[in-house]
C-alpha cells in the first residue's frame, strides 16, 4: 500500500487543533534528510499561528563547535550524529516538556559564521506548541534514541530527491562553499546522513509532502 502524504495544510490543522484542546505543552518534531525542508515547513506553520503560543526549536543549536569537531577529528563529517552534544539537546527536550511554568533559553546555529549562539533562543512558559527541528529525532542510536519517545508527535518531511540536493548545493554555496567542494559535500557528507534519517521514516507519525 503505497504511503500517504500529508499537505502542509493539513499538518497546519493539526497544530491549531492542538492549541484548541490540548491542555497541556505538545512537543512536535520534524524531521527530514539535509534540505528536506524542515524549516520551510516550520516557516509556512508560524505565519499562519499565533507566535506567543508556539515556539520552532532547532537542533542544530546543539552542533559541536569546530574546535571540538577539529578536536575530535570529526570536522569532516559535520553534521553527522555524533557531531552534536546529544546529551545536552535530550535534556533541553526533557526541560521543555516538564519546566512548562519558567522561560527556557537554547542556542541557535548561525549559518554565517558556522558555529552556534548560547541562549539565542526562548520557549517562554505562554508556550503551548513546541515545534523540534532535527535530521536525528527519530534515530535509534547513539543516545538519539530517546527523543521519539518525548515527542507527542513525529513528522517526516517529504521532497523530490532532485529538488532537494539542488537546494542543498545551492545553500552550501551561499554559505561560502566553491561550487565544486559545494556538491561533493552534499553527495557525500549529505547523502551519508541523508541515508540513515531515512532509516527513521517508518517511526513518523506522518509524512508531510514539501511541494
Amino acid at each position: 500500500m503505497p504511503e500517504e502524504l500529508a499537505s502542509q495544510e493539513a499538518a497546519l490543522a493539526r497544530i491549531q487543533n492542538h492549541l484548541e484542546k490540548s491542555t497541556e505543552r505538545v512537543l512536535i518534531g520534524i524531521i527530514g534528510k539535509p534540505g528536506a525542508g524542515k524549516s520551510t515547513l516550520s516557516k509556512f506553520l508560524m505565519a499562519k499561528l499565533p507566535k506567543e503560543f508556539v515556539t520552532v526549536v532547532p537542533m542544530d543549536g546543539y552542533h559541536l563547535s569546530n574546535k571540538v569537531l577539529k578536536d575530535l577529528k570529526r570536522a569532516d563529517r559535520k553534521g553527522a550524529p555524533d557531531t552534536f552534544d546529544v546529551a545536552g539537546f535530550i535534556s533541553l527536550v526533557k526541560r521543555i516538556r516538564s519546566e512548562q511554568t519558567q522561560n527556557i533559553y537554547y542556542p541557535i546555529f548561525d549559518r554565517a559564521i558556522e558555529e552556534s549562539i548560547a541562549a539565542q533562543g526562548v520557549v517562554t512558559s505562554a508556550t503551548k506548541v513546541v515545534i523540534i527541528e532535527g535530521n536525528y529525532l527519530l534515530h535509534d542510536g547513539g543516545g538519539w534514541e530517546v527523543c521519539n519517545d518525548l515527542l507527542d508527535e513525529s513528522w517526516m518531511v517529504d521532497v523530490d530527491e532532485d529538488k532537494r540536493i539542488s537546494r542543498l548545493i545551492s545553500r552550501h554555496i551561499a554559505y561560502g562553499k566553491e561550487p565544486e567542494a559545494a556538491k561533493a559535500w552534499a553527495k557525500g557528507t549529505d547523502e551519508v546522513n541523508a541515508k540513515l534519517i531515512e532509516r527513521g521514516r517508518h517511526r513518523a507519525d506522518f509524512v508531510v509532502a514539501i511541494d
